[in-house]
């Protein structure tokens, strides 16, 4: 088997901010000469940042599901839509490509994204990490669309916009549209404060 050949094993390190690469040095005070950004090795506290976020970020997933997004109030009705009964609507109209897409978008994503950060911080947390290649990748996908979970929250803040303006109907947020837009800026966070790196410290230690 290969050994695996890590940055500070050659005595480099990168600035996260521009990705320069330099030589590493004994200083706590270290700054990139490019950026001027202070530079570490690893990101400080990365996982117990990553671990804290994806845990709260599990806790309101659930009421971002079971709580109603948005209240519609009409001359005939007054109805409370979660993010389900609104796939399965759009699917009763016909609307099946929207449909489809709403409920990847709002429900598998993040749900996705805190089952694959939560099996990295473990993993790395144990120092055993397999096939880390893979996992990289793999990351670096959940990073990408954890964008595209916000579907929901624009869909609705639109639909707001647009009922009031015509004046057919009044449309409330609700708290689980609230818990929603936390899950999912709290998932983007929980990414963005994840060093990959640690996946290979933790391949070459183990």
């Amino acid at each position: 088997m290969s050994a695996v050949v890590t940055g500070p094993s050659l005595g480099l390190v990168v600035c996260t901010r521009c990705r320069n690469t330099l030589r590493a040095v004994d200083s706590p005070g270290l700054r990139c000469p490019r950026c001027h950004a202070q530079v570490h090795v690893r990101k400080p506290h990365s996982l117990a940042t990553t671990g804290s976020l994806v845990a709260t970020a599990a806790l309101l997933y659930i009421p971002a599901n079971v709580l109603p997004v948005m209240h519609t109030h009409t001359f005939f009705s007054d109805d409370d839509d979660t993010i389900m009964s609104g796939v399965i609507s759009l699917a009763h109209s016909g609307s099946w490509p929207v449909a489809v897409l709403v409920f990847f978008a709002s429900i598998v994503v993040p749900l996705l994204k805190l089952i694959v950060l939560g099996e990295l911080v473990v993993s790395v947390s144990r120092g055993s990490v397999r096939h880390p290649r893979q996992r990289s990748r793999l990351f670096r996908m959940v990073e990408f669309v954890g964008r595209w979970s916000m579907l929901d929250v624009f869909a609705v803040s639109l639909l707001v916009a647009l009922v009031q303006v015509q004046s057919l109907a009044t449309v409330t947020v609700r708290p689980g549209a609230l818990a929603f837009a936390a899950v999912v800026v709290l998932t983007m966070l929980a990414a963005h404060s994840f060093d990959e790196r640690l996946l290979w410290d933790a391949r070459t230690r183990d």
